[in-house]
């Protein structure tokens, strides 16, 4: 049976960068529109049944609201806190009732809490955020139809999507947090509003993306060592003490120049020590994790990252295969 799971983050797309730097907001209710033509997507590949985090704001509901799809949607049981932790728990109520896709609609931050309910369930991520790397802007119809194809099976696994790594936190040896695209080192010694948007107390960045085009720290190891998103290895900067400068896109319409003393590939396996305590780190964006004086925190490349749907990639295997396009015995289209 071919289950899609779609967790929509009615927070994502609000932040504080609002207010220090020059992001738009993303309203719950153009969610609400992009979740109506994911269903459409997904009813037009035949799946047979949705599943959704339910949401104070009510996304998946409002989009089925005069919508006359013949597909089955409900929602899944739980308690929900209202938070971060719904994500994490509804992918892994998803993956336990055997989802064959999940539809993401959030950030960096949101994709990062999921991959901490599921690492097995296929992931295709829909950017509504801040900021973003790991999920992508697209057509949420195209992306609806692409979801159903993983879902249905309809297109092989190596032709559509590509397992990506993760950045792994440990604290005194223990393995603690999880990243996606990036850890930041910060001095400041307080979560407060999660998001970072000055780099002058950043003091180190461990990226596992960092291509030309994104935003964020990302941009920083753009200009220095791309790494693509499929690729099996990451790199770690020291800023500051006025070494090599990168002009960067640190967030939207602000550029600075970030100034680099240390740069060093890491790859699978291997983990590098954090230079500053106490300290916090951002995972994707967010301050998460505090490091008290005299703790030794490391950061660790692992291989065991998130399944990631690559859009474009379904769309031209799904070409391939004549799927949207059959012909009968003469060649015609039919």
């Amino acid at each position: 049976m071919s289950l899609v799971g779609i967790i929509a983050n009615p927070a994502s797309g609000k932040d504080i960068r609002r207010l220090v730097a020059y992001g738009s907001a993303f309203d719950n209710q153009e969610k609400v529109r992009m979740v109506r033509r994911i269903l459409l997507g997904l009813e037009a590949i035949g799946i047979d049944e949705v599943c959704y985090m339910p949401d104070y704001y009510g996304i998946v509901p409002r989009a089925m609201d005069s919508l006359k799809i013949d597909l089955p949607v409900s929602a899944l049981e739980f308690d929900t806190k209202a938070d971060q932790r719904d994500s994490t728990e509804a992918a892994r109520i998803m993956e336990r009732n055997g989802a064959t896709c999940i539809v993401t609609l959030g950030g960096d931050g949101t994709n990062r809490v999921v991959a901490k309910g599921t690492l097995a369930v296929p992931i295709l991520p829909i950017s509504t955020g801040t900021n973003n790397v790991f999920p992508y802007m697209v057509e949420a119809t195209i992306a609806g139809m692409a979801a159903g194809l993983v879902a249905a099976k309809l297109v092989p696994w190596d032709e559509c999507a590509f397992s990506s790594t993760k950045l792994e936190v440990e604290l005194d040896g223990k393995a603690v947090d999880l990243a996606l695209v990036d850890v930041a080192v910060c001095e400041d010694l307080f979560v407060a509003s999660k998001a970072i948007w000055d780099m002058r107390k950043v003091t180190q960045i461990f990226l596992n993306r960092a291509e030309p085009g994104n935003i964020g720290f990302s941009s920083i190891g753009a200009n220095l060592h791309p790494v693509r998103a499929e690729e099996p290895h990451c790199l770690c900067l020291d800023l500051g003490g006025g070494g090599r400068y990168v002009k960067a896109p640190v967030a939207p319409g602000v550029v600075e120049k970030v100034f680099v003393s240390r740069q060093r590939v890491m790859n699978v396996g291997e983990a590098v020590e954090i230079a500053t305590a106490p300290s916090v780190l951002a995972l994707d964006g967010e301050r998460e994790v505090e490091v008290r004086r005299g703790q030794r925190a490391m950061v660790r490349l692992a291989k065991e990252g998130p399944l990631v749907v690559d859009v474009m990639k379904t769309m031209n295997s799904a070409m391939k295969k004549a799927i949207f396009a059959p012909v009968n015995g003469d060649g015609v289209v039919y």
